[in-house]
C-alpha cells in the first residue's frame, strides 16, 4: 500500500533497539532489524514480520554485504541504535587503549559508516535519519563523571554527526540525535526512571512528528530540545 512505511534499525536484538522495533510493529511498520547474530536474535524472533539482517556494526565489509543486499529499497526511517557502555570501572589510569578505541568506534564512528551508505535510501522529504545519543553528550551538562568515557564518546558522536549533516548538503533530510530518557535496560539499570514501552512510544512519536521538517535536531524522547 502506498501509506506503508519502511524502517531500518540499526541493533535490535535487547533493550532500546528492541522496543523501537516493537513499537514499529504495532504501528504497521515494515521493519527490517540488524542483529550481531541471526541464529541469536534474542526476543526480537518474536516480533511478527520482522526481516531480520546480520550486521556487526564496526566491520566494513559486513556494513558494504548489508547495503548490497538492501540496494534499492527505500526507508522512511533509518535509525542507528547500536552502543556500548564501555570498559567498567571507567578509570582512565587503568583503561586499556583497546578498550577506549572499542568503545569510541562504536558509539562514534561506526555509527557515521552506518548513515553514509544507506542515507541515499532515506525517503526524499519525508525520511527521518535517527542516531541513539545521550544527553551525557552535552558538553554544558556536569554529570556522568563516573562514566566519562562514555559520556565523551557520546558528545563525539554529536559532533560526527553534525559533521555528516553539513558533509551531506541535503535541506530536506531530517536527522535527529535522540536522548531516549535513563531507561531500565542492561546499560541503564533498574534504578532507572522510565521503562523501555515509555521511551520507545515517546521516540517513535518524535520521529513521526518530525518528518518532513528539514535539518538536524538533539531532541529527547518527549521532544524537548536538548543543548550540544
Amino acid at each position: 500500500m502506498a501509506d506503508e512505511k519502511n524502517a531500518l534499525i540499526i541493533g535490535a536484538s535487547r533493550g532500546l533497539g528492541l522496543g523501537l522495533v516493537q513499537r514499529l510493529q504495532e504501528d504497521g511498520w515494515n521493519i527490517t532489524a540488524t542483529v550481531r547474530n541471526p541464529l541469536q536474535p534474542g526476543a526480537l524472533k518474536d516480533v511478527p514480520d520482522v526481516h531480520i539482517e546480520q550486521l556487526e556494526m564496526n566491520d566494513t565489509a559486513q556494513l558494504d554485504a548489508l547495503q548490497q543486499r538492501l540496494k534499492g529499497q527505500v526507508f522512511d526511517l533509518v535509525f542507528v541504535n547500536a552502543g556500548v557502555m564501555g570498559p567498567l570501572p571507567q578509570d582512565l589510569e587503568r583503561v586499556q587503549n583497546s578498550d577506549i578505541s572499542d568503545l569510541f568506534m562504536t558509539n562514534a564512528v561506526a555509527p557515521i559508516r552506518v548513515a553514509r551508505r544507506f542515507v541515499g535510501q532515506v525517503r526524499k522529504d519525508s525520511g527521518v535519519l535517527a542516531f541513539m545519543s545521550s544527553i551525557l553528550g552535552s558538553v554544558t551538562i556536569p554529570d556522568g563523571g563516573e562514566i566519562c568515557l562514555y559520556k565523551a564518546s557520546k558528545a563525539a558522536l554529536n559532533s560526527m554527526i553534525n559533521s555528516f549533516v553539513v558533509e551531506q548538503q541535503r535541506p530536506d533530510l531530517c536527522v535527529l540525535a535522540m536522548h531516549p530518557g535513563w531507561v531500565k535496560t542492561a546499560m541503564g539499570g533498574e534504578n532507572a526512571e522510565i521503562d523501555v514501552p515509555t521511551s520507545t512510544r515517546g521516540m517513535l512519536e518524535q520521529i513521526k512528528a518530525q518528518s518532513g521538517n528539514g535539518g538536524l535536531r538533539f531532541i529527547n524522547y518527549k521532544g524537548e530540545p536538548l543543548i550540544w
